[in-house]
């Protein structure tokens, strides 16, 4: 039986695309760097914010100095432009209270860091959720498994009860190497044929889909 859900949320709960280019191009405009279109983003973003802006970086460009140069413009444009064009997907917030009212937890596992994760899912989805685990010293990002594990651990639910969700292929890894159930979904950055590399053993491209999944599983 289900227990709980485990999202991702960039491309997942959260079509974040616009503010992640907008707020990266910012910064490292500010350093000379050239601005990247933003259908780039879909496959600069979702291994944290670090690693976003280093990949926005020209080739050459790519170290850590840069990085660490661009990092803190690009937190404090964001943090202030984090939602002027980020909406929840449609039919999302209204799968989460279904999954609410069928005694299912919901939480959100990410790579964004844990301040901007909150203010993120807060922002769109209020206090829908009972677990936001973003990256923080000594956690691995996904898709190592060990966010995922604490946040089962946290929720008190094993491997098997849960259902990991992401829009790319680190997401549905994490949920096979932590044991969850993985699905992928169509409506994010990624797509399909990557799902079904990392393992995905489900595929959905609306909301309402992983309803009749978790029914099934059940």
């Amino acid at each position: 039986m289900i227990k709980a859900v485990l999202f991702d949320l960039d491309g997942t709960l959260a079509n974040s695309l616009s503010d992640l280019a907008n707020a990266t191009n910012y910064a490292i405009s500010k350093f000379g760097f050239p601005e990247r279109e933003t259908e780039e983003f879909k496959y600069f973003a979702g291994d944290g914010m670090p690693k976003m802006i280093e990949r926005a970086l020209p080739e050459n460009d790519k170290n850590t100095d840069n990085v660490n140069k661009v990092m803190p413009i690009f937190l404090r444009y964001y943090g202030e432009h984090y939602c002027d064009n980020t909406k929840a997907y449609a039919g999302m917030p209204e799968l989460i209270d279904e999954l609410k009212g069928k005694s299912i937890m919901v939480a959100v596992v990410t790579n964004k860091n844990q301040a901007m994760a909150e203010k993120v899912v807060n922002k769109l989805y209020g206090d829908r959720f009972d677990l936001i685990l973003g990256k923080r010293e000594g956690i691995p990002a996904k898709p190592d498994p060990t966010a995922a594990l604490i946040a089962m651990e946290t929720l008190g639910v094993k491997p098997d009860e849960c259902v990991f969700v992401g829009d790319s292929m680190m997401d549905v890894m994490t949920g096979v190497n932590s044991g969850a159930y993985p699905v992928g979904v169509l409506w994010g950055f990624r797509k399909k044929d990557e799902l079904i590399s990392g393992g995905a053993k489900s595929i959905i491209d609306n909301p309402k889909e992983l309803l009749e999944i978790i029914e099934n599983l059940g």
